[in-house]
C-alpha cells in the first residue's frame, strides 16, 4: 500500500488523503504502453494501454498410434501464459492529481511513447505538472473530438451503456438495447455551459447550438443562494427540497389548472416566482430544487428543440452535471418528456464521465487501429453505476467520487451477428431481466452466492501443483462476493442484471486470478468415460424402428444435456454418485415434461422428417462428456445419414464444464476413428467445427458494433455484414458467420439451460430452429410450470418457411 499523504499540506487536503492500492488502482501499470488524460474543472480521467498477462487452459492430444493402456487420458491439460491488451480508465478529483502522478511515476517501467494526449480545460493548468511528473510531451486534442470518438466508441463497444431514467418505476434504470447503426443522433454535454452536438457519422459531427446556463450556472447561483461551495453538496440540498415553496406555479395564479391550454396546475409557471412576493426566508433545499429545476427545464426544451429542428429521435445527455445523479436525470427526463409529449427519450450513459478521455486516447492510438477489434467491458475491473439516491450508501457514492474506474478487453477474433436473425435491431438475447424482476433476482443472486464454495472448490483442484492456488482461489471468493453484494444494492450497476451476467462476471473474476478452466479434470474424466459407451449407443440406436429411433435420439440429446457442473443439483449429485450416469438420465426425465412446451414441439419436428433433408444445420452445442459424445453425436450422425451438413459450434473458450472447440476437435477426430459416418462426413466437409466466439455459458447473437459496408465480392456479391472497414460487429466468431451463409443454413439447434432457456428462448430467427434444455434448477422448473428434470423442446418455424412448406 503506498502512502499518498505528503507533507507540509493544509489540515482540509491532508483530510481528503487517500492510500492507492496497487492491485486496485492503476493495474497493470507496469505493462502501460500509451497515455491520455482528460482534466476538467473538477475531475481527472485516465486512460492508458497495457498488456496483461494471464493463465489459459489448453488441451493437446496424445500420439494414439501406439497401443493404448487403460486410464490413459485422452489429452493432455496444460496452464500457460498468453499476452492479452486491455484499456484502462480511472476518474478521480483534481484534489488528488499530484498523488496520483506521483504514483504512477514510481511504478511505471516502461512506455512505448514518449507523448501523453491531453484533452479537457485543465490540460493547459497541469501541463507542466505532467510533463514534469512523467516526462511525457503533453499533446493537447480538441476536446469536442474526443468527446464525440469517446461517445461513438462506448455506443459500439459496450453493452447496455444506453438508459432511460424512471424516478417512479419499479426499475429506475432501463437499458437499451444497442442499434447496430448508432448514427445519427443528438449529443448534449452539460459541463459549465451547454453544447449541442448533431453526430451523422464516425469522423461527421457539428456543434449546432449551445447556451450558457449550464453546470456552471448551477453551481455559481447555488453557491450564491446556499452558501454551499460543492457541487455535490448543491446536488444534496436539491434531492431534499420543495421547488413548489419557491415556484410559482399554473395554481398559484389560475387557482387550479389550465386546461384549455393543457396546462397541469403543479406546472412551473415562474422560477422563482414566489421569491418577490413572499416574505419569509426560504430554505436552502427549497432554493437549490428551484433551481435545478430551472436549468434542467431550460436545458431540455433547447434539447427537445433541437431534436425536432433535425429530425433525431435519439438524445443523449453527458456532461459534468449529469455525473449519474438521480435528482438531475430525473428533472431533465421530465423536460423532454413535457416538451416532446413522450416522443422523444432522455438517454444517459453509463460512462458518460470517460468520453473525452477515451476519445483522447483513440487519437492517439490511432497507428493501432483500435477500432478494427471488438472490445469487451471486463466486470471484473471496472466500477458500476453509483447509488440511485444519493442519500443511500452514502460511503460507496463518496468512495465513487474518489475513484472510478472502467477496463475493457481486445476480443482478439472478430466477432459479429448471426446472420439468421429475423431482425437484428429488436433482438433481446436475455429472458428475464433481474432488474425488473425483485424475486427473480433475489432468487439468483443468493443461488450463485450459495454456489460459491463450490466454485473454489473446484478452482483449486484444478491447479494441484501450481503454488498459491488457495490463496488465489479465496481472493477470487472475495471479489466476486463483494460483486454480488453491490448488485443486491445497485441491480444496475453493469447495465441490465441476468443470469447471463452474473456468469460471466462470475467468469470475468476467476480470470483476474488465473483460473482459465476451473473444470478441465472434471472435463477431461467424463470426455475419457463417455468415449468408451459411444459405440454401443449407437448400436442399440441402429436396431430400432425409424419412428422409435427419433424419440430415442431425442430423448439421448435431452438426457445427455442434465450432465451440467454449472447447476447445483446436479453437481451434488455427480458429487456423491460417481455411478449416475446416461441411463440413470433418462429414467429421471421419464413423466416430467408434461408441463413444458415439449410433445408438441417434437411431433412438428418430427413431421419433417417426412420432407426433403435440411441443407445445413447449425448446432450450437453445451457440455463436454456425455452430452457433447453420448448426446449430440448420435444425433449429428442422424442428420448426416439423411444428407444434412453439420456445423458443430463450441466455445472458443472455457467456461464451466461447457466443452471448447479446441476440446471438440480432439473428441471429434476420436469418434471419427471409430465411426465410419463421422470419419466420412470429416473428410467430405459435410461436418465442420467452429468456435462461437463465446466463453460464456450463455450465448448472445446480436450486434452491438457499427459497421461500414463494402461490396462482398466472395460470399453474396451484396452489401454484406462481413465485409467491414472497421470493426466487426455483434458477439460471434465472424469464421462462423461466414459458413453460416456459405452452406444456406436452414436448421439452428440451440441446446443447453444457459443458450436456450436464460438466453434466446425468444430469439426470432429466419430459419427453422429447436431450442431444447433439461430444467435443472427446482425453483425455474416451478416458474415455468415443471418440475426439476423437466424438458424444454420448443421447435419453430418462421411465418415465411410455414407458407413455403404449406
Amino acid at each position: 500500500m503506498a502512502d499518498c499523504a505528503r507533507k507540509g499540506r493544509t489540515r482540509d487536503s491532508m483530510d481528503k488523503s487517500i492510500t492507492l492500492p496497487p492491485d486496485e488502482i492503476f493495474r497493470n501499470l507496469e505493462n502501460a504502453k500509451r497515455f491520455a488524460i482528460d482534466i476538467g474543472g473538477s475531475l481527472t480521467k485516465l486512460a492508458y494501454y497495457s498488456t496483461v498477462q494471464h493463465k489459459v487452459a489448453k488441451v493437446r492430444s496424445f500420439d494414439h498410434t501406439a497401443k493404448e493402456t487403460e486410464g490413459d487420458p485422452l489429452y493432455e491439460i496444460s496452464v500457460q501464459e498468453e499476452i492479452t491488451a486491455r484499456l484502462h480508465f480511472i476518474k478521480f478529483e483534481n484534489t488528488y492529481i499530484e498523488t496520483c502522478l506521483d504514483f504512477i511515476k514510481d511504478h511505471l517501467v516502461n512506455t512505448e511513447t514518449k507523448v501523453i494526449k491531453a484533452t479537457g480545460g485543465g490540460a493547459y493548468k497541469f501541463k507542466e505538472l505532467i510533463e514534469k511528473k512523467l516526462r511525457l510531451k503533453v499533446d493537447k486534442e480538441d476536446e469536442m473530438t474526443c468527446l464525440i470518438k469517446g461517445c461513438n466508441f462506448v455506443l459500439r463497444n459496450i453493452p447496455h451503456e444506453a438508459f432511460v431514467y424512471a424516478k417512479h418505476a419499479d426499475s429506475e434504470f432501463r437499458f437499451q438495447n444497442t442499434h447496430p447503426d448508432i448514427f445519427p443522433y443528438l449529443l448534449i454535454n452539460i459541463g459549465s455551459g451547454v453544447s449541442i452536438v448533431k453526430v451523422e457519422s464516425e469522423d461527421k459531427f457539428e456543434r449546432i447550438g449551445g447556451s450558457s446556463i449550464g453546470g456552471g450556472t448551477f453551481w455559481g447561483l447555488g453557491a450564491l443562494l446556499t452558501k454551499t461551495k460543492r457541487f455535490d453538496e448543491l446536488l444534496q440540498l436539491a434531492s431534499r427540497g420543495q421547488h413548489s415553496s419557491v415556484d410559482m406555479l399554473v395554481k398559484d395564479i389560475y387557482g387550479g389548472a389550465y386546461s384549455s391550454l393543457g396546462l397541469t396546475g403543479d406546472l412551473i409557471a415562474s422560477s422563482f416566482g414566489k421569491s418577490a412576493t413572499t416574505d419569509k426566508e426560504f430554505s436552502k433545499e427549497d432554493m437549490a430544487k428551484s433551481l435545478l429545476h430551472m436549468i434542467s427545464n431550460d436545458i431540455g426544451q433547447l434539447a427537445c428543440l433541437y431534436a425536432r429542428l433535425h429530425n433525431l429521435s435519439r438524445v443523449y445527455f453527458g456532461g459534468f452535471f449529469i455525473r449519474g445523479h438521480p435528482v438531475t436525470m430525473h428533472t431533465i427526463t421530465y423536460s423532454i418528456n413535457f416538451f416532446t409529449k413522450g416522443e422523444v427519450q432522455a438517454l444517459f450513459l453509463r460512462h458518460e464521465g470517460y468520453l473525452g478521455a477515451i476519445g483522447a486516447f483513440l487519437k492517439g492510438a490511432e497507428e493501432d487501429n483500435p477500432n478494427q477489434y471488438s472490445w469487451g467491458e471486463n466486470y471484473a475491473g471496472s466500477s458500476g453505476l453509483m447509488s440511485v439516491s444519493p442519500d443511500l450508501n452514502p460511503m460507496q457514492r463518496a468512495r465513487s467520487g474518489t475513484f472510478d474506474m472502467l477496463e475493457m478487453d481486445r476480443l482478439e477474433r472478430q466477432l459479429v451477428n448471426l446472420p439468421l436473425l429475423q431482425d437484428p435491431s429488436s433482438y433481446v438475447p436475455d429472458t428475464v431481466d433481474l432488474t425488473e424482476d425483485a424475486l427473480a433476482r433475489e432468487y439468483w443472486l443468493s443461488c450463485f452466492e450459495d454456489a460459491l464454495d463450490g466454485v473454489v472448490k473446484r478452482a483449486v483442484a484444478s491447479q494441484p501443483d501450481l503454488p498459491q492456488a488457495a490463496e488465489r482461489a479465496e481472493k477470487f471468493r472475495q471479489k466476486y462476493l463483494h460483486k454480488l453484494q453491490t448488485l443486491r444494492h445497485q441491480p444496475f450497476a453493469y447495465g441490465s442484471l441476468t443470469v447471463r451476467s452474473l456468469l460471466d462476471t462470475r467468469e470475468h473474476c476467476l480470470n483476474e486470478f488465473n483460473f482459465p478452466d476451473p473444470y478441465s479434470k472434471v472435463k477431461q474424466k467424463e470426455n475419457d468415460v463417455a468415449l468408451k459407451y459411444f459405440q454401443k449407443v449407437v448400436m442399440s440406436l441402429e436396431k430400432l424402428s425409424w419412428e422409435q429411433r427419433q424419440f430415442a435420439l431425442v430423448k439421448g440429446l435431452l438426457a445427455g444435456n442434465v450432465f451440467d457442473w454449472g447447476a447445483k443439483a446436479i453437481s451434488d449429485v455427480l458429487e456423491s454418485d460417481p455411478e449416475f450416469g446416461f441411463e440413470e438420465a433418462k429414467r429421471q426425465l421419464q413423466g416430467k415434461n408434461k408441463n413444458l412446451t415439449t410433445t408438441r414441439y417434437f411431433c412438428s419436428f418430427t413431421f419433417i422428417y417426412l420432407g426433403p433433408p435440411h441443407k445445413c444445420a447449425l448446432f450450437f452445442v453445451d457440455n463436454s462428456g456425455i452430452d457433447i459424445i453420448l448426446g449430440v453425436f448420435p444425433f449429428v450422425r442422424e442428420l448426416l445419414c439423411r444428407g444434412t451438413e453439420v456445423v458443430l459450434a463450441s466455445n472458443s473458450g472455457p467456461a464451466l464444464n461447457d466443452v471448447t472447440n479446441s476440446e471438440l476437435q480432439i473428441l471429434t477426430e476420436r469418434i471419427a476413428a471409430m465411426d465410419s459416418v463421422i470419419q466420412t462426413a470429416l473428410k467430405e466437409d459435410k461436418l465442420t467445427l467452429v468456435q462461437s466466439g463465446s466463453s460464456s455459458p450463455c450465448l448472445d447473437l446480436s450486434t452491438w458494433n457499427e459497421t461500414r459496408l463494402m461490396p462482398c465480392m466472395t460470399l453474396c456479391h451484396q452489401d454484406c455484414v462481413f465485409c467491414s472497414k472497421t470493426s466487426a460487429s455483434g458477439r460471434l466468431d465472424k469464421a462462423l458467420a461466414t459458413v453460416v451463409l456459405e452452406r444456406h443454413t436452414d436448421l439452428v439447434v440451440i441446446e443447453g439451460m444457459g443458450r436456450a432457456i436464460h438466453t434466446n428462448y425468444y430469439a426470432m430467427l429466419n430459419c427453422e430452429s429447436l431450442k431444447l434444455a433439461v430444467i435443472k434448477n427446482s425453483w425455474l422448473a416451478e416458474r415455468l410450470g415443471g418440475k426439476i428434470f423437466s424438458v424444454v423442446f420448443k421447435y419453430e418455424v418462421p411465418f415465411k418457411s410455414q407458407e413455403l412448406k404449406q
